[in-house]
């Protein structure tokens, strides 16, 4: 029993699903912290400070007027705080909806097994983008309030279908292209740039890593896009799973044949094969 739990460990510590679940469930747990300051309640500007109780209540006298200017005050500074805290959750926000777009959901759009999935949280992204538009625009605490709680229902639909299904699905493709799209995720997350050069050059990188560097520079191409891949040797086998993973779906043109040096355009068609 005890070997059985060890090999269980060993082998979820090592699961791409799981290492790129952990990624997504800690980014949403971020955003969900940054929402939960506008969902849960705010103190009411001016209660309890001897509303009721007569004093300074209207009596027009000199130490009434102050009393008057000092509760609409605190309102204006609601709605200031407000409008600025709004303005840093809504880019992170933003932030994260690019960076799973451009990495997991345009990776998953072009594989026949999930490109209906990517449609539909194409279609929630829309009016998940909505609602976080009328979080920017919130100019008091009630309207971000409402706002960020229909941001936080939206999102939470987003975790789960991207942690239950869209993980699992490009887990599935050849070429292992999980981690390094979830790496070039997380450089998106940090405000980096991925690497959109025209030529990759593969004969530096350990030999493991090569096929899924390629994959995942092949799921970021849109339609008409190519890159030059260089090696020391004919890619024979990298050819062979792309005509596994994309047949039809994939251009694949010798410029350089050897024999110490051999470069492969690559691209991606306009059109779509037929399925």
């Amino acid at each position: 029993m005890t070997q059985s739990s060890g090999v269980f460990i060993q082998s979820t510590e090592t699961d791409p699903v799981v290492r790129a679940g952990a990624v997504i469930r800690t980014e949403y747990e971020r955003l969900h912290a940054l929402l939960t300051t506008f969902v849960e309640p705010q103190p009411t500007a001016g209660a309890g400070d001897g509303a009721g109780d007569g004093e300074g209540s209207g009596t027009g006298d000199a130490e009434g007027a102050p009393d008057r200017a000092t509760t609409a005050s605190p309102a204006s500074a609601s709605a200031s705080v407000t409008t600025t805290a709004t303005t840093g959750v809504v880019g992170e926000i933003r932030r994260h909806l690019t960076a799973s777009a451009e990495t997991l959901h345009a990776a998953a759009a072009h594989a026949p097994e999930s490109r209906l999935l990517v449609s539909a949280l194409r279609i929630a992204r829309s009016a998940l983008d909505r609602h976080v538009d009328a979080l920017d625009a919130a100019g008091d605490s009630a309207s971000a309030t409402a706002a960020a709680q229909r941001v936080e229902a939206v999102l939470s639909v987003h975790r789960a279908v991207e942690e239950d299904v869209l993980l699992p699905a490009l887990a599935a493709l050849p070429g292992g292209v999980l981690p390094p799209l979830v790496a070039d995720y997380e450089t998106l997350l940090r405000g980096g740039s991925l690497d959109t050069s025209a030529v990759i050059d593969v004969r530096p990188v350990p030999r493991e890593q090569r096929h899924p560097l390629v994959f995942a520079r092949y799921a970021r191409l849109t339609p008409g896009g190519t890159f030059t891949l260089v090696n020391n040797h004919d890619p024979k086998p990298l050819h062979k799973q792309f005509e596994a993973a994309h047949p039809g779906a994939y251009t694949w043109d010798y410029v350089e044949r050897g024999p110490a040096k051999w470069q492969i355009r690559i691209g991606r068609p306009n059109h779509r094969p037929c399925t």
